[in-house]
């Protein structure tokens, strides 16, 4: 049976949880896209987007929804880089506009530590629900350096081939694939990536576990 740590583990001031001693900040932040406010990290969708301008743990997690409806989309190469200096290649996805119905994130904890801190226990995950009472979690300038991703999708307007520096904004992709379309639909999304940014991301019905069992993640 799943023991589950509610949201009165989370510290709203910095979204930390705290279980014994041990600070899950990390992990939070990881799966919690942070609401990007004007300035460098600000992707202009006229003008295109250019890779995450943050440093990643290098820990990928898992994103997925019922549906996902999105104007403005375009996809082109990239990379998130971590604390070391490793360049890691992702696929970034970039829509100007998105909703998410039953919207699920989740990040599971390395093996490794769980096996450090918490002998006897097999899995850990942390896990973030919203959108899934009626009305869709949303987000706007929305940037993700994914490693997979699946689902039904439809496509309008799809414009296959273009130079990825036209559509990123980035003279380093000069040559290199990139896609795009007025609009994109996805039904049964699975996604998994290293990062996320938005402009603004809300989550409507939120809700934040630490799932201490096998199930634990969105899939």
């Amino acid at each position: 049976m799943a023991h589950l740590w509610e949201e009165k583990l989370v510290r709203s001031s910095n979204e930390e949880l705290v279980l014994g001693r041990t600070r899950w900040r990390r992990f939070a932040l990881a799966v919690v896209p942070a609401a990007v406010a004007a300035g460098a990290l600000l992707f202009g969708m006229s003008a295109g987007a250019f890779p995450a301008q943050f440093t990643v743990s290098g820990q990928e997690f898992k994103v997925s929804a019922d549906h996902l409806d999105g104007q403005d989309f375009s996809q082109f190469p990239g990379w998130d880089t971590t604390a070391d200096g490793t360049n890691l290649p992702v696929a970034r996805s970039v829509i100007g506009q998105a909703e998410l119905t039953n919207l699920c994130q989740s990040v599971r904890i390395p093996d490794n530590l769980v096996d450090a801190l918490f002998p006897g226990v097999d899995e850990i995950a942390l896990r973030i629900e919203a959108g899934g009472q009626g009305t869709p979690a949303n987000a706007n300038n929305l940037v993700i350096g994914l490693t997979e991703l699946s689902g039904d999708a439809t496509f309008t307007n799809m414009q296959i081939g273009n130079d990825a520096a036209e559509i990123s904004g980035e003279s380093d992709l000069t040559g290199q694939f990139g896609q795009r379309a007025d609009a994109i639909e996805i039904d049964d999304l699975q996604q998994v990536a290293y990062s996320t940014t938005a402009g603004t991301f809300t989550l409507n019905d939120l809700s934040l576990r630490v799932v201490v069992d096998s199930n634990g993640e969105c899939f």
